[in-house]
């Protein structure tokens, strides 16, 4: 075996960085779990003081303010032997509202690596795994992460996209939000448009459980409610418009999904799709972004298909012109990409 050096140190030099993050995305959850970023962003201070302000052990504190700051997630000055966060580090750590927040992706990634011994077994046998069938941390993750952009986006970007559709939601229209987890979506457009009426559907109760909590928390109950019910049998007809965020590729059958959601619509209705971002060639997603989607896709995506009926595990990096075929092969004529950002793909389905 030939073996050239300067080959072997590149991937070296990979992998400490990539075992780094590895063993860092650890002390991040458990600085998210114990509120240590919201009291570092508060003010700069010793290890003893922060410890006293997040009530902590001093010596363990030390260690896991040292972990951050090797890391680039705090600030240390060792002329004064305090640790601080930048307002660019707060805004992603510590700021739960911000457009940038970025805890929640490290609880998805607690939940993949507890569902490793379940996935061993599933690669062996072609099995699937459902998405119910992840630990919790899945659930509350995905909601943290996917909202910030929800929230950057939605009202301001891509619901003006989509051809009248803002119209109709300011005098009044009825909306179905499907696959909608814990609400996030579904409350943020309520919130937007007072006119209109919003129905949260999803699979999963114990999303459901915490979707109706959260519209009860912002006193929408009145205009918004949540039911358990899949994609392709979800009650309703004559909305003016369907959505579903970031799940579509998640479903057994997505062609059945979309022929359930064009009988679902008025004549003229739509139905707003939120993908993962993704080019349509393999090769076009070997990048930092596609690298997050086809992890988080092999774990969570795929099995989660493989595990319903028909099982045909678009994963999270389908693609624009894979996305089309499902759509159109369920009914749909007009399709068209409306918006994106760098993580998601925005496309607009008219009967």
């Amino acid at each position: 075996m030939a073996i050239d050096e300067g080959k072997l140190n590149a991937f070296m030099e990979r992998f400490v960085q990539d075992i780094g993050a590895v063993l860092h995305a650890a002390t991040v959850s458990a600085g998210d779990q114990l509120g240590l970023y919201k009291a570092i962003a508060k003010g700069a201070g010793t290890v003893e003081q922060l410890a006293k302000r997040t009530e902590t052990d001093t010596r363990y504190l030390r260690e896991w303010l040292a972990a951050q700051a090797a890391s680039g997630y705090v600030e240390y000055d060792p002329a004064t032997a305090r640790y601080s966060m930048t307002e660019e580090q707060a805004f992603a750590l510590a700021e739960e509202g911000s457009p940038a927040f970025v805890l929640g992706a490290f609880q998805i990634a607690t939940a993949q690596y507890k569902a490793i011994p379940k996935m061993v077994q599933a690669m062996r046998t072609g099995l699937g795994l459902g998405w119910h069938e992840h630990d919790p941390a899945l659930f509350q993750g995905t909601e943290r992460f996917f909202r910030p952009g929800y929230a950057a986006n939605l009202v301001s970007q891509w619901l003006p996209a989509l051809d009248g559709i803002e119209a109709r939601l300011q005098s009044g229209a009825r909306v179905a939000d499907v696959g909608c987890g814990h609400g996030a979506s579904t409350v943020l457009m309520a919130q937007a448009y007072p006119k209109s009426t919003f129905v949260g559907y999803d699979y999963h109760g114990p999303s459901i459980e915490r979707a109706r909590a959260q519209a009860k928390a912002a006193n929408l109950d009145g205009r918004v409610t949540f039911e358990v019910a899949s994609a392709k049998n979800f009650p309703g007809s004559a909305y003016d418009l369907v959505t579903v965020f970031d799940c579509l590729h998640d479903m057994g059958d997505p062609v059945g999904a979309a022929e359930h959601v064009k009988a679902s619509l008025k004549p003229d209705g739509t139905w707003m799709i939120v993908e993962p971002f993704a080019n349509d060639r393999l090769e076009d997603n070997l990048n930092p972004v596609g690298r997050v989607f086809y992890a988080a896709s092999t774990f969570i995506c795929t099995p989660a298909s493989r595990a319903q009926e028909v099982g045909l595990c678009l994963g999270a990096q389908a693609g624009e012109a894979r996305m089309r075929e499902v759509v159109t092969a369920g009914g749909f004529r007009q399709f068209r990409r409306a918006a994106q950002t760098p993580f998601n793909l925005v496309y607009e389905a008219r009967p």
